[in-house]
């Protein structure tokens, strides 16, 4: 009984060099460097996920420097979800028990890459589709097709970091609501 009990606690971890993130049918994300990000940075998120009708609230308290990027997201409740730590050397995380397997943390890097890396990074990092920008707006196209729209409304002129994004991934059929607060900017 103890032994089931203490594997119902058990987290999961693993640790990937993956580079490729599928981020729609036939649309890959080539993982950039952490370090094509450009700058140092501490941020606190509360982010609202949308699947069908299923929805997920969490916080999650990010930190970035040239050579690493780490991410820690809690539940609702404030119970630690899931740890991403993103270096060269590859992507490590860990995941509470309660968070889905289908939750993978190359996708949740990858979301986060399509939104807030510099344009001529993820521009260089798509494989089968574009890059369009516009004020305030992101679109990833496959030909003629949206697979992935952004909008920015930041509380500071070309700070994606701080105020709100809208993220609709349309192949994959999820959207995010995104508010954030950067604590520190060091250029």
């Amino acid at each position: 009984m103890l032994a089931v009990v203490l594997a119902g606690c058990a987290t999961r971890s693993a640790k990937t060099t993956d580079e490729s993130v599928l981020i729609g049918p036939e649309l890959t994300l080539v993982m950039p460097r952490p370090g094509e990000l450009s700058r140092s940075f501490e941020a606190v998120q509360l982010v609202s996920a949308r699947y069908g009708e299923r929805t997920f609230v969490f916080e999650s308290h990010l930190s970035a420097s040239p050579d690493h990027f780490l991410m820690v997201s809690l539940d609702s409740i404030g119970r630690k979800a899931m740890t991403i730590t993103w270096t060269d050397a590859g992507i490590s995380y860990e995941a509470a028990p309660w968070v889905p397997e289908q939750l993978r943390p190359q996708n949740v890097l990858a979301d986060i890459v399509v939104l807030y890396w510099p344009e001529a990074s993820v521009y260089r990092s798509l494989i089968g589709g574009t890059l369009t920008t516009g004020p305030n707006m992101r679109s990833v196209m496959i030909g003629d097709k949206e697979i992935i729209h952004i909008d920015y409304q930041p509380t500071r002129p070309g700070d994606l970091w701080s105020g709100r994004v809208h993220y609709k991934n349309l192949a994959w059929g999820y959207e995010l609501d995104v508010q954030s607060i950067e604590s520190s900017n060091n250029p």
